[in-house]
């Protein structure tokens, strides 16, 4: 069992917690985690990654190689594109429609075009499910759950590591993340029917 992914966002937008949720939930399986990041500037916009990799066998770089990731997770669709050489053939990108307001953004229906050339692709305005779920900042929590039915670590490990992240915040922000992360999952199943 092997996961490499690739996380993508703007600052603020939660891509750190999803890298805290799957981390914990690979280590409640026994797994091999290991993680890196780099931090943008939230009041900025600026931009954040991690590569996260997850095993049943040891891992000995932190870094995913380009061609190796089994998914890209992202919160900003154009931050999707920045990091699709890191995909593999097989892999899938999975991201948010709506981008974070920045300047001179490209054209939505150009970058649409570009996200809709990979045949593994999952594309969700995950701002409108997080509302629905009843927290718009879960966005987050929308997108990590339409990836969840692409990833090896399975939906029980992440909802172990959903718990663990957010049970400090109490109950009812479990509730919100866990409902959000429902409504991603059940869109990506119905995209890939």
């Amino acid at each position: 069992m092997q996961d490499n992914i690739i996380l993508a966002g703007v600052g603020g937008q939660g891509i750190l917690s999803i890298a805290a949720v799957l981390a914990m939930g690979a280590l409640s399986r026994g797994l091999y985690v290991k993680q890196s990041e780099v931090h943008g500037m939230s009041q900025r916009g600026g931009a954040v990654q991690s590569h996260i990799r997850i095993s049943d066998k040891e891992i000995q770089s932190v870094l995913i190689p380009k061609g190796h990731a089994n998914a890209i997770i992202s919160v900003e669709p154009m931050e999707a594109l920045r990091y699709v050489p890191w995909l593999n053939k097989e892999g899938w990108l999975v991201t948010n429609s709506e981008p974070y307001k920045i300047p001179e953004y490209p054209d939505l229906e150009d970058l649409k075009v570009e996200l809709e050339r990979f045949s593994n692709h999952i594309i969700l305005d995950a701002g409108k499910l997080a509302k629905k779920a009843g927290n718009k900042r879960a966005a987050n929590m929308v997108v990590l759950g339409a990836a969840s039915p692409f990833l090896s670590l399975g939906e029980d490990a992440i909802i172990e590591g959903i718990k663990t992240i957010f049970s400090p915040k109490g109950t009812r922000m479990v509730e919100l993340n866990m409902d959000a992360f429902n409504y991603g999952k059940e869109i990506a199943i119905k995209q890939v029917k």
